[in-house]
């Protein structure tokens, strides 16, 4: 197989994984899916374009985002609700030095119990990405968001 396709299609698993333990609200593996030194970023889009630094969420190692889980899961109190995501396929933008630059689009829906879903958050992953024993694993990943109001508050990682 067409060692490119091969790698279109490890991202796009990687991509499928993260988004499955998100709306199954397997929080506790979402950090797994970093390297240890790894960046989470939640940004809005008209912060990006200007390249300005202020985000929603800026987390710099595994180890705050296993804090954020800690405050989802153990302290923060809000009326339950599900998240689905949807996401196109990556597009594998480069690979030097070992790591993968790429970037797929998603949608979040937000679903209440006995509710309507509604559209929550809509943007683009872009990331870096490194192979590792374990497999593909994020070094980076910023989520730049189109949605100009964000419902609520952003609770759950994107």
């Amino acid at each position: 197989m067409n060692e490119r396709l091969l790698l279109q299609l490890e991202v796009d698993q990687l991509n499928a994984a993260y988004a499955a333990a998100l709306d199954e609200k397997r929080f506790d593996a979402w950090p797994a899916f970093f390297l240890p030194d790894a960046r989470y970023t939640v940004q809005a889009r008209e912060n990006f374009d200007r390249g300005l630094p202020l985000a929603l969420i800026d987390l710099e190692s595994q180890g705050m985002m296993k804090d954020r889980v800690y405050g989802i899961t153990q302290t923060i109190f809000h009326a339950p609700y599900y998240t689905r995501h949807v996401l196109s396929p990556a597009q594998v933008l480069g690979e030097e030095g070992g790591r993968v630059r790429a970037q797929a689009h998603y949608a979040v829906f937000r679903t209440k119990p006995g509710d309507a879903s509604e559209v929550y958050n809509v943007g683009r992953y872009i990331d870096e990405i490194v192979r590792t024993t374990e497999g593909l694993r994020f070094a980076s990943r910023r989520c730049v968001y189109d949605s100009e109001m964000v419902l609520n508050s952003l609770i759950y990682p994107i």
